[in-house]
């Protein structure tokens, strides 16, 4: 990647972590169902340094382990008490059984609105949101059109990947 590639792909996404922190801005308060698509695993701790810089606010991270059973169940025991001003959900690519997963997320998908005053933001690629159509079209309504990352896969802009579950307080 040259430095102009380089330079690009950090223009772009940081245009988009903008539009991300607005979105979360003005959902406070509320559920809300935010979509970040990427085509690359992402780091969870610098996505959620990034979105901090531009948000100010404490936003919590979310790592799903690869054997979760439902969505809704696993967040809700993450998630810190009082709630945070908003959720960020990584790992969903990485789950075994996905697919229960997103079913059983649309049959209780009512419970998100109850339960969930915060904005949620999920980080998916294209073949989970392929699948969240399908298998959870009544959940994935809720939400606007994907925002979109460009997640670099070049060596010079991975750090370490961190697999345990992230706060970003």
């Amino acid at each position: 990647m040259t430095n102009i590639e380089a330079q690009a792909f950090n223009a772009n996404n940081e245009q988009s972590l903008r539009k991300l922190a607005r979105a979360i801005i003005m959902s406070q308060g509320h559920f809300a169902l935010i979509l970040v698509c990427c085509k690359f695993s992402p780091q969870p701790l610098s996505v959620l340094n990034q979105l901090q810089e531009v948000s100010t606010l404490p936003i919590q991270g979310v790592m799903l382990p690869p054997s979760v059973d439902t969505l809704f169940t696993a967040i809700r025991t993450a998630v810190d008490e009082p709630p945070p001003p908003a959720v960020v959900v990584f790992g969903l690519d990485s789950v075994v059984a996905v697919d229960q997963v997103l079913s059983a997320t649309n049959l209780v998908r009512e419970e998100f609105r109850k339960q969930f005053p915060f904005p949620l933001v999920l980080w998916i690629d294209d073949t989970i949101l392929q699948k969240m159509i399908r298998l959870a079209p009544d959940f994935k309504s809720w939400a606007a059109n994907p925002l979109r990352l460009e997640c670099c896969h070049h060596r010079a802009f991975q750090p370490i990947y961190k697999m345990a579950c992230v706060h970003g307080k």
